[in-house]
């Protein structure tokens, strides 16, 4: 008798252009929404009754899509601050200069200019995290102030190399008198930067031939 009347309620509910979801409301059934589109399949609504169903079921869309984002970042945040916490004590173990200089090899052997190409101790990137990581390893390691070296900026032909010169000055604490006057990449004339906040690849210079010959041997003695 029950599973009647509520069928009998849906329909009357659904004739009057009431959505699934506001029938399962107004009953205060858990009824699947697969059994009350069953129930109400040979019902007939009006053109106006499917245009304000198609919105709200649009509106209703995108109010799950929001809500599934923030869940998904929130989840995110989450697992990245339990990795923060679990690799806390390692903060401790990158003051010591030893830990801190095989820090350094490593990421000088992935970024920086090898001996076979280059003499000299240089380094480049476009994240400007990894450059201050390694400008603040370097003078852990050896004590080079940020001030006594040189960077130049390699840039695209629609960016402006003063504006950049500014940016990475402050960033990275290095005064911009120290910064090299350097020329555009010719292949990228005609071509628009699409890739936002892209600020060139800074590239710091200095240190000597003999820190860049140490750091390559203390990397590639791992291969030992």
């Amino acid at each position: 008798m029950q599973y009647e009347i509520l069928r009998k309620e849906a329909s009357r509910l659904r004739r009057q252009g009431k959505t699934y979801s506001e029938i399962q409301q107004m009953l205060k059934t858990q009824v699947p929404k697969s059994t009350l589109a069953y129930w109400c399949k040979n019902i007939s609504l009006s053109p106006q009754q499917q245009e304000r169903i198609a919105k709200l079921s649009s509106k209703n869309l995108l109010k799950a899509r929001e809500s599934a984002i923030t869940s998904n970042k929130n989840k995110r945040k989450e697992y990245l601050n339990s990795l923060k916490n679990k690799n806390k004590p390692f903060t401790n173990f990158i003051k010591d200069e030893d830990t801190a200089k095989i820090a350094l090899a490593m990421l000088y052997l992935g970024e920086g200019s090898k001996w076979s190409s280059y003499r000299g101790l240089s380094l480049g990137s476009a994240d400007p995290d990894i450059v201050k990581i390694y400008l603040r390893l370097l003078n852990r390691c050896y004590n080079i102030d940020n001030t006594l070296l040189r960077a130049r900026i390699n840039y695209r032909v629609d960016q402006d190399l003063e504006e950049l010169i500014a940016y990475w000055s402050k960033i990275i604490n290095i005064p911009k008198k120290n910064f090299y006057k350097t020329k555009p990449d010719p292949r990228t004339k005609g071509k628009k930067t699409n890739k936002g906040g892209y600020k060139g690849v800074c590239v710091i210079i200095g240190g000597g031939t003999e820190i860049q010959l140490e750091l390559d041997i203390i990397a590639r003695m791992s291969l030992e």
